[in-house]
């Protein structure tokens, strides 16, 4: 649904003032280059606001941590450190490129500038506005997950040429999460395409706006399961076991220095804002809230969402340790994907019943939202339980309570339990048992 553009003066839609200028140029030539125009001005816009934003991306990650673990962080170059990321900017690129003998030169060259083009395009169908977006696709999930699935093979590229075994097992790493987690990823928002009705990203939006809610109430364990999927197509704590410093150096990018390097670290905050953008647009309402929106600018109260959803990224990466790969393979087929099929039939369900019911939706959505937590809750304290050890389970009977306080008889009662073996000698402490 396409609204009447604002004035171009309007701040709160900044789509009047392309309207203005592409109309303008429909007036004396054609139509295709008011298109191409429209295109052109919509690119420009997003590449301007990405510049500074991965600048300052860089300071506030690092300006956050810094105070979870109790630092100040940047605070030498410019005032409060907002500088430091144009100084690390300058080092990266005054430091010297390397490149391995045997690697294959091109292939080498080529994945730092690849791994960029899917974090921009994708900016393209995020709606700032009711129409401020580059290109409002009936499809627009479809195209989301189509781009996004594309940068493992850029991060494969990077370690096959790089002729490390590193670098191979962390792109080898990178390329098994990124198959597992997209399962999950496509569940959550098949969910949410059949709870919705429509692919479209800004129809989405606008569905959350005409039912006055937000799919993160609706739709709960939707959102945690994008929410933690992202986090593995990231590469981010606690699933950054592509980069396992201890394990295997820097994983895909071992290879990679100077500007090559700062490539490589600017596209995984580039990507890591713009799954914000789309968390907080496909489940927290995007640019409305709740009639706000027509006071404030709608793309102001989309980069808030965004913000918010990014803090809790930092807020993971600096509290939380690095997982396991078994441990994150376990968790994404033994729990994400058997809950997300659940909820992809609980929500088709939910969905066929209000439109062949023609229920009043006031009433029937909060008891949706009460049915999908409870599922929610219930789906977590099963794996909860289900997924201890014996190891981690609390014993039935304490061992201090059965006489095993340590010493020579506690290692003797512990080998008699280990090897079955009948009670004998005690270890010299019978006696007779230390020989005349």
């Amino acid at each position: 649904m396409s609204l009447p553009a604002a004035a171009w003066y309007d701040l709160r839609d900044l789509s009047g003032l392309s309207s203005e200028i592409t109309e303008w140029i429909a007036g004396w030539g054609t139509d295709w280059l008011a298109s191409i125009v429209s295109g052109v001005l919509g690119a420009l816009g997003i590449l301007m606001v990405i510049g500074p934003v991965l600048l300052l991306l860089i300071w506030v990650e690092r300006k956050v941590i810094a105070r979870f673990q109790q630092r100040y962080g940047p605070n030498r170059v410019g005032p409060k450190g907002l500088l430091q990321p144009v100084a690390d900017a300058v080092k990266l690129v005054l430091k010297e490129e390397l490149r391995p003998r045997a690697a294959d030169k091109f292939l080498f060259l080529m994945p730092p500038i690849l791994i960029f083009i899917p974090g921009i395009l994708v900016w393209g169908v995020i709606p700032f506005g009711p129409n401020m977006q580059v290109a409002d696709l009936n499809v627009g999930v479809l195209f989301l997950l189509a781009i996004s699935s594309t940068a493992v093979i850029a991060v494969f590229i990077a370690g096959w040429a790089s002729n490390n075994k590193y670098a191979l097992f962390g792109a080898m790493r990178v390329i098994a999460m990124s198959i597992s987690y997209e399962v999950p990823m496509v569940l959550a928002l098949l969910t949410v395409v059949f709870f919705t009705g429509t692919m479209s990203i800004n129809g989405i939006v606008q569905w959350q706006q005409s039912n006055d809610v937000i799919l993160l109430l609706m739709l709960p364990m939707s959102a945690f399961m994008f929410f933690f999927a992202a986090t593995a197509e990231l590469n981010r704590t606690p699933m950054d076991i592509a980069e396992a410093e201890s394990e295997i150096v820097a994983g895909y990018h071992t290879e990679y220095s100077g500007m090559r390097f700062g490539l490589f670290y600017a596209v995984e905050l580039l990507n890591a804002f713009g799954l914000s953008a789309f968390i907080a647009t496909f489940f927290l309402g995007g640019w409305w809230l709740w009639g706000l929106d027509e006071w404030v600018p709608s793309w102001l109260i989309l980069l808030a969402k965004t913000s918010l959803v990014y803090f809790v990224f930092i807020w993971l990466r600096g509290t939380l340790p690095r997982l396991r790969i078994d441990q994150m393979m376990s968790f994404c087929w033994k729990f994400l994907v058997p809950v997300g099929l659940v909820f992809v039939v609980a929500a088709a369900v939910e969905r066929t019943l209000l439109l062949e019911h023609n229920w009043d939706a006031a009433v029937t959505l909060p008891i949706i939202a009460v049915v999908n937590l409870a599922l929610t809750v219930g789906a977590v304290v099963l794996w909860a339980r289900s997924s201890g050890t014996a190891e981690t389970r609390l014993p039935s009977r304490a061992v201090m309570a059965r006489g095993r306080l340590g010493g020579l008889r506690a290692a003797h009662a512990i080998r008699l339990d280990d090897t079955g073996a009948e009670p004998g000698v005690e270890l010299g402490l019978e006696t007779g048992a230390g020989g005349d």
